[in-house]
């Protein structure tokens, strides 16, 4: 079970905070207190950055996982392009055991709306709001315009509580120990805390139950505290049984006064008082937030700064190799306790977990694997007469890296913060994906017990704060869906989980198919053709050229050249398969003239190979690709489906047009020209080169169709959000609009994407400038060029989800049925956002999109920024279904993940001559920036920069 806490998007947040977590109000509208929600629209858990906005006990593999653990359900799957993964229309990959059944949660049971929103005052909030000055603020988001309308109404439970905040101020202290020396560890500084709070000092200065502490330096307290106030703290372990009776060590924790945190600004600025628009939430919701957390942080495994783990009474499931996942809310890898020398024949990566030597009872971290082992090792021993081998002990594993393992045993508890396996990351989604009504009852159930809000202890009832026990209960509404036209006027015929097929259609504008080729990769698989010669690729590439043709792709009678790379083996001297890559530039150097596009038939799903040949190819031989798995696409059973799915990419790739809106749905963009832009960013992860930089894409349609969608791809400074070189990749993109639609536009709309709640006014301040510099790029004398701009966020870090509270209103397996849209209840107080779910579940339990307009320039109302996003959600061009984030920026997100190809050796810890040098210190960054920049190159190559070669 899991708790999330101070650092993610939950119900307390940082930022503007909104009307949304149903908290009661004492102002007239049944209930005791008034808290709405919290900040930018109360969302959910508890918590300060990015992560989740549901409930105090949230259920989500964001990215910010620990594990690097990110998870996905945006319908059209993320495989690359690697013939079409994800835009069929299959139920998930099927790994591991049936899940439970899924079903509407807490259906037949009574749902009634929130009272402060079913009685219309956040109506007449939004009137009033509309009608003051407010909404000339420059430096403000913009108001919010109006409720949306369109749609069939419905009701919605979602993982928000309602929570009763104290009327009195609470106050706070900072907290200094001395010495610092080893307090920089977190399992010291909470082991210290832990000791704090069984003294005589802490229970005398009247601490005990009356306070709440982050186990580290801040502490808010129900009452006022004598000063000064120190406790000393004599520190021992867990495992002894009390401090040593000589030489041991002493903590002294020093509290001071920082300030008084009145909370009746809170409630003033949730009730939507105009002087309060601008008003920081931060302290108040800080507080709360470590008075929430007081009793998961004594009774659950804190998991960085913003989660809490508890062990469940089913126990962990093992994800295999020294892992095991413990199921709760948020599901987090955790190391497999037992003997080391059992988990390393399995698992090498042990550097920083912790271990008891059992034949000396003492515990250590472990820092790195010896090069050596017990057979190898030797060490100098007067008393033995010189140097001797190791082993005094016999071992059943002498071969393994020297540190004592069979001795060893990791300890309980432990989370594993590297970057998973592909096999691991499959493992947990088997684990995470629950029905709704599965989670829906985990939260109701367990997550409310486990956190300590079902029976609040002591220190909740000291500051007068509770949780309700249900759910709150708001008003959605499911969007109509947009039409759709391939060729012909042909309208597809979109299913209930907003998915459609091909058959019988032809995509709205055919590219060319000319002079392209097919690589044939060897690398031992069983599914191989036998050469270029084989009779049953002919077979296979005439059947693809044949769907090619029928679904509207020009494609030229002439057979393809095929050439064929039989790849060295894998050699742990080369880990990024090197030599594999040189081995296939020179197979594509063989043919006679250059491809427009070559056709890849893999042998197996090797990343090394894969991206290696991405970056080869976008970077240094300017040809598209179009990478097929060769067991997939000569297997005959569902082969017509796959021809489909890869012919979708071959007309992207080459200029083409699969889909389009109808002329209806599409009114509003064609109405004046219309440039719609997505933007998103990626940063390195776990087990990266320290100073690996971050890759910034934009990319942006180009003409009325609003299906292409070409790409601006740059590096700038590792972990930078905001996006470095903004005027120029939006100028690339004002200049290609205009190429192809021999006009600049006049409404520019930004999808941005991965930018977290406290970062939004940066992208104001930082980002809007940027994006009007690139517009006076184009000015002429007397006549400035300064198209309308609207700025239009896109979360999915966070942890709202939504409940149906009937059948008639939810899909087959329990989860809102695709268009569900709300933007009451909440959302947020003054600003203008919504969540939206555009596309329908494969698996697991839904998330929305959090939509949050920060600047609007065009004018939005409700109804057609919420109407344009769902339709624009159905244009993603690698399915034939809704996708869950609108399909700007999820190209955007696909365009970075293209850029980490070319940065594939310094991501996997790579630098110089191939020595790892992940997170290390001595690592220097501008060499790694240096090696950056050589690996980039120039970018994308000409003839590839102006299509959608990312797709």
């Amino acid at each position: 079970m899991a708790y999330r806490g101070d650092r993610g998007r939950g119900g307390f947040d940082r930022g503007r905070g909104g009307r949304g977590s149903p908290i009661p109000s004492d102002r007239g509208r049944n209930s005791p207190s008034g808290f709405r929600g919290a900040d930018r629209g109360g969302r959910g858990g508890f918590d300060r950055g990015r992560g989740g906005r549901g409930s105090p006990v949230p259920s989500d593999r964001g990215r910010n996982s620990p594990s690097g653990f990110r998870g996905s359900d945006r319908g059209g799957g993320r495989g690359g392009d690697r013939g079409g993964r994800g835009f069929d229309r299959g139920r998930g990959r099927g790994f591991g055991a049936p899940r439970e059944q899924g079903g509407v949660f807490l259906e037949n049971q009574p749902a009634v709306v929130d009272a402060r929103v079913a009685d219309d005052s956040d109506k007449a909030l939004v009137t009033r709001l509309r009608n003051t000055q407010l909404g000339n603020d420059p430096d403000s988001m913009p108001l919010r315009p109006d409720f949306g309308t369109v749609g069939m109404p419905i009701k919605l439970r979602t993982n928000f509580f309602p929570v009763r905040v104290p009327k009195g101020p609470l106050y706070e202290y900072d907290v200094a120990i001395a010495p610092t020396a080893g307090t920089a560890i977190r399992r010291v500084r909470r082991r210290i805390f832990q000791l704090a709070e069984q003294t005589t000092e802490w229970r005398n200065s009247g601490m005990r139950g009356t306070v709440a502490h982050d186990s580290s330096a801040k502490l808010i307290s129900a009452r006022v505290l004598a000063q000064p106030l120190t406790i000393k703290v004599p520190f021992y372990d867990d495992d002894q049984a009390g401090p040593p009776e000589n030489g041991g060590k002493e903590y002294t924790l020093t509290i001071k006064f920082i300030q008084e945190i009145n909370t009746q600004d809170l409630m003033s600025y949730l009730n939507g008082d105009n002087q309060y628009r601008n008003y920081n939430t931060l302290p108040v919701i800080s507080a709360l937030n470590l008075i929430l957390a007081a009793h998961p942080l004594r009774s659950g495994i804190k998991v960085g700064q913003d989660r809490y783990f508890f062990r469940s009474a089913t126990g962990p499931s093992s994800l295999g190799g020294g892992l095991e996942a413990w199921k709760g809310l948020l599901l987090i890898p955790f190391y497999t306790p037992g003997n080391l020398a059992v988990q390393m024949m399995t698992f090498k990566r042990l550097q920083g977990v912790r271990v008891k030597a059992t034949h000396l009872n003492y515990r250590k971290t472990v820092k790195c694997l010896a090069r050596q082992n017990a057979r190898q090792y030797t060490f100098t021993c007067d008393e033995l007469g010189g140097r001797c081998l190791s082993g005094a002990i016999k071992l059943k594993y002498p071969n393994l890296p020297l540190v004592d393992a069979e001795v060893c045993e990791i300890l309980p508890d432990q989370p594993f913060r590297g970057k998973l396996t592909d096999e691991h990351t499959a493992a947990m989604i088997t684990v995470a994906c629950q029905p709704p009504n599965v989670n829906g009852n985990a939260i109701m159930n367990n997550g409310l017990r486990e956190l300590g809000f079902a029976n609040p202890g002591p220190t909740l009832g000291s500051f007068g704060v509770s949780i309700g026990p249900n759910m709150a209960v708001v008003p959605g509404r499911i969007l109509p869906r947009p039409g759709l036209k391939y060729a012909n006027n042909v309208s597809p015929a979109v299913d209930d989980r907003a998915s459609w097929n091909l058959r019988n259609i032809r995509f709205a504008a055919g590219a060319r198919l000319e002079k392209w080729a097919v690589l044939l990769i060897g690398d031992r698989g069983r599914d191989e053709f036998q050469g270029p010669q084989d009779p049953a690729l002919r077979t296979v590439v005439n059947g693809f050229m044949v769907m090619c043709k029928n679904s509207g792709i020009l494609v030229s009678n002439e057979q393809p050249p095929v050439v064929a790379a039989n790849i060295p083996p894998q050699d742990k001297s080369d880990p990024l398969r090197r030599n594999a890559i040189s081995t296939i530039r020179d197979s594509l150097k063989q043919l006679r003239s250059k491809p427009s596009l070559v056709l890849v038939m893999l042998s197996n799903g090797d990343k090394n190979i894969y991206e290696g040949l991405k970056h080869l190819c976008d970077v240094y031989l300017d040809v598209a690709t179009v990478c097929v798995h060769v067991g997939k696409i000569r297997k005959e059973k569902g082969q017509p489906q796959y021809f489909a799915n890869v012919a979708l990419k071959v007309n992207m790739k080459n200029g083409g047009v699969n889909h389009k809106l109808d002329e209806n749905t599409g009114k509003w963009l064609s109405s004046e020209p219309t440039m719609v832009v997505g933007m998103d960013v990626t940063h390195p992860g776990p087990g990266s080169a320290r100073g690996t930089p971050s890759i910034a894409a934009v990319v942006a349609s180009v003409d009325n169709h609003f299906a292409q969608y070409p790409a601006s791809l740059e590096i700038q400074e590792s972990r930078k959000e905001m996006i470095t070189n903004l005027k120029e990749m939006m100028v690339a993109r004002l200049q290609l609009f205009r190429q192809r639609s021999k006009v600049l536009p006049k409404r520019v709309l930004v999808y941005r994407d991965g930018v977290s709640e406290g970062q939004f006014n940066i992208v104001r301040l930082e980002e809007l400038p940027e994006i009007v510099k690139a517009f006076h790029t184009f000015d002429q004398p007397k006549k400035p060029y300064r198209p309308q701009l609207t700025v239009v966020i896109c979360g999915k870090r966070h942890h709202t989800r939504f409940y149906p509270t009937e059948g008639k209103d939810a899909a087959n397996d329990g989860n809102p049925k695709p268009g569900t849209v709300v933007d009451r209840g909440v959302t947020a107080v003054y600003d203008f956002d919504f969540f939206l779910q555009a596309h329908g579940g494969l698996q697991g339990t839904t998330k929305p999109t959090h939509y949050y307009v920060v600047h609007d320039e065009i004018g939005f109302g409700s109804d057609n920024l919420q109407g344009l996003t769902n339709a624009l959600s159905y244009m993603f061009a690698r399915a034939t279904k809704a996708v869950s984030l609108v399909s700007p920026a999820y190209y955007a997100d696909v365009a970075c993940e293209r850029g980490r190809c070319y940065l594939r050796k310094l991501l996997q810890g790579h630098i110089g001559d191939g020595t790892t040098a992940s997170g290390s210190a001595s690592t220097n960054e501008q060499d790694v920036m240096r090696e950056a920049q050589a690996l980039w190159s120039t970018g994308v190559s000409k003839n590839l920069k102006d299509t959608m070669f990312y797709l």
